[in-house]
């Protein structure tokens, strides 16, 4: 399957190996970070998947504590009962592993089911956001907003509520839901980042936001522009920008950035994504050319409500004036809105 780059593209990796374990009838255990204190290497959320035969994939520490996780993962595998581990990380460990004080990571180990992982993977292959719920005690698990398969439990509305919490939060968290303690794991896609013109700057654009965790894709109908050699490794489209992001499909974790100072490539992107829920809107230009685009904007219906949305001049104030420093600019800035919360964007 395939998996997309990006912030998300780890635990894809994860989930894709012990789903295909599963199917070729291994029994395994998933192991995840569900808090942590202080210094830990791993966030909340991090993923190990391990098989009956101590093969593992992913991580839950830097490196110390993966082996008293792949040790209990045996016997979760032979039980069947869920476990909860705690370690404290002291600080010649963290030191060890690159930190620079200790902390504490609690980890919840499971048996998974053989049918569990499907409709999940499904889900992140669509850039679905979905949410998979765990009842600590007993191991009960459900998946927000899929139906229940037959490896999950129907949710109550109590349950779909700590669901939408921690989705529209972007975030993974413990709650109590019906005097349970739940652990609620936000899937996300991963950030994408539509970059409209293959330019100068776009050369410089597409690797430093490939870098930061973004799914990049350069979009210009001009063939001696968006051609592999100027943009190596780089997804690239040529169609009209239009015709692209429909293609493409744009969704609450897109970022469209338009570069090209062409008014027919620029503004028809613009357009679409201003009327769309992507959570980062850019156009290169002077004040005095954008003043321009907002009235030709104005024009073709936006409101302007949808017109602030655009950040004009793109990138975050960071002095600089070369193509890189521009690129640098941008991406920081899309990476600010990506982080801030969806109600204060």
């Amino acid at each position: 399957m395939h998996v997309s780059n990006g912030p998300e593209s780890e635990t894809g990796v994860v989930l894709s190996q012990a789903a295909a374990w599963l199917e070729a009838g291994e029994d395994v255990a998933l192991a995840t970070v569900i808090t942590t204190w202080g210094s830990s290497p791993r966030p909340v959320g991090s993923l190990l998947a391990v098989n009956a035969s101590g093969a593992f994939v992913g991580s839950v520490s830097g490196g110390c504590v993966e082996g008293a996780v792949i040790a209990a993962a045996a016997d979760v595998i032979g039980s069947g009962r869920p476990q909860q581990l705690e370690f404290g990380v002291s600080d010649e460990q963290a030191w060890d592993v690159g930190l620079a004080c200790g902390g504490t990571v609690k980890i919840y180990l499971e048996k998974l089911q053989r049918d569990a992982l499907p409709p999940l993977l499904d889900a992140i292959e669509r850039r679905h956001a979905i949410a998979r719920l765990v009842e600590l005690a007993n191991g009960r698990s459900a998946l927000y907003p899929l139906a229940a398969s037959p490896a999950t439990e129907s949710l109550g509305p109590a349950h779909e509520q700590a669901a939408q919490r921690a989705l529209a939060a972007r975030r993974s968290e413990l709650t109590e839901v019906d005097g349970q303690t739940v652990f609620v794991r936000s899937f996300l896609p991963a950030p994408r980042m539509i970059v409209i013109g293959a330019v100068h700057i776009a050369q410089y654009l597409a690797t430093i936001a490939g870098l930061a965790g973004f799914d990049v894709t350069v979009v210009d109908p001009r063939r001696a522009f968006a051609t592999p050699e100027r943009f190596p490794q780089t997804k690239l489209l040529d169609l009209w920008p239009d015709k692209a992001l429909k293609r493409l499909g744009l969704d609450a974790h897109t970022a469209v950035v338009a570069l090209t100072h062409d008014a027919k490539l620029d503004e028809p992107a613009l357009i679409a994504a201003l009327r769309s829920p992507a959570f980062y809107v850019g156009a290169l230009g002077s004040k005095k050319t954008h003043a321009a685009r907002l009235q030709r904007l104005q024009a073709a219906g936006l409101t302007a409500e949808q017109l602030q949305r655009i950040r004009a001049p793109i990138g975050l104030d960071l002095g600089g004036r070369s193509p890189a420093e521009i690129a640098i600019a941008i991406v920081a800035e899309a990476i600010q809105l990506w982080h801030r919360p969806p109600a204060a964007a």
